[in-house]
């Protein structure tokens, strides 16, 4: 397969943009990605794109970016995965460049979660990614979903709700330099543990904000990446895992098997190992699952997570940074624009220009799961092509 880099990326902010509609996010994404692009890109020069996409109830998807952002002469793929939609698609786009198909894609993820049309709330519609015959009537949508798994966690494990807050407290110090953030304010560990709950263990404070986003990136084959920039930031490896849908046929409550294959395939493909990694951004829909992902991306031992936060190894600083972005928790959560934006937080990384930079940092994992605990999708980019 041919090598395939970033060599543009652009976002809107992430937050309740009440006075917009996709279609007008989306081009906002799409202009930052191409304003970012070194020497310049023309829609020309753009062959294809992938769209992820949840929950917009604006028309349809593929249409809206073609003729939002004025690429009406190519295919456009519509790309839902869940909460790992926005990595899918840059899966995708790569082994459409990677095969010889197409030397130039774009990628875009958006969402508007704080207005449907079919639902009242977010999470109304996103029982419809659970299962249909059992968990759905059992009111197992997101939140529930994931606290059996965290509840069952912190049974079995040394972390505890105190771990979980220091997660937040940090993501929420991430965001503060980060202008594209939602929630851009700190919290304190009192603040999260004795706000109210929404189910246990999660208070409102271990909770992603609802949020609307958009985020764009432009992929380029090797032969063709000087053409656009002198500093591009290579994908060096991507993983889409899969588990059981069904809680009550998973074998262990404590792990996310669709994250382990998801990582494992990455770093095969990458030829690196959880050790070279220098920043990560981590799906943190809710604090608790950080801490398992730690553990199933290889960050961490088995029930070991605890320790990375109690010694801010994964705050700014520290040896391996977790989402400095501020994260799902603190940056926001449009689900379609989640795995792009991070791609575009990691671009960002690569080149030295993040509002929180890693110093030094040359290769980052992008990292999400989503549906029933049943999908998920990493993501490693690197300033080296090998």
């Amino acid at each position: 397969m041919r090598k395939v880099a970033i060599v543009g990326a652009g976002m809107t902010s992430f937050g309740e943009h009440f006075g917009l509609g996709i279609k007008d996010l989306v081009p906002m994404a799409f202009a930052e990605c191409a304003a970012s692009v070194d020497k310049g890109v023309a829609k020309a020069d753009i062959q294809a794109a992938w769209f992820g996409e949840l929950s917009t109830s604006d028309g349809f998807p593929s249409g809206i970016l073609a003729d939002s952002c004025g690429l009406l002469d190519i295919p456009v793929t519509r790309v839902e995965n869940a909460c790992a939609t926005g990595n899918d698609a840059v899966r995708n786009a790569l082994y459409g460049i990677a095969s010889g198909a197409f030397d130039v894609a774009l990628v875009v993820g958006a969402d508007k979660v704080r207005e449907s049309a079919s639902k009242d709330t977010f999470w109304e519609w996103a029982g419809m990614t659970r299962d249909m015959a059992w968990d759905y009537p059992l009111g197992l949508i997101a939140p529930a979903n994931f606290a059996l798994h965290v509840t069952r966690y912190l049974h079995e494990s040394p972390a505890t709700r105190e771990h979980m807050a220091m997660v937040a407290v940090k993501n929420h110090r991430h965001a503060l330099p980060n202008p594209k953030a939602q929630l851009r304010h700190e919290i304190t560990i009192d603040q999260v543990l004795n706000a109210p709950m929404v189910v246990e263990p999660f208070g409102l404070y271990d909770c992603t904000p609802q949020s609307d986003g958009a985020a764009a990136l432009l992929l380029a084959a090797e032969e063709v990446v000087d053409r656009f920039t002198d500093r591009p930031v290579w994908i060096r490896g991507v993983g889409l895992g899969v588990d059981r849908v069904m809680h009550q046929h998973k074998r262990d409550m404590t792990t996310f098997p669709a994250t382990v294959r998801a990582a494992k395939s990455a770093f095969a493909m990458a030829g690196l190992s959880p050790s070279d990694i220098d920043v990560a951004e981590v799906h943190d829909c809710f604090t608790g699952i950080e801490l398992i992902s730690y553990e199933d991306l290889g960050f961490a031992e088995r029930f070991e997570a605890h320790k990375l936060v109690e010694s801010d190894s994964t705050t700014i600083g520290g040896p391996l940074p977790v989402n400095p972005s501020g994260g799902l928790k603190a940056k926001g959560h449009p689900p379609g624009a989640t795995g792009v934006a991070q791609c575009v937080e990691i671009f960002e990384q690569m080149r030295a220009t993040a509002a929180n930079q890693v110093d030094g940092a040359r290769i980052g994992l992008t990292h999400n799961i989503g549906g029933p605990t049943a999908v998920s999708a990493v993501t490693i980019l690197s300033r080296d092509r090998d």
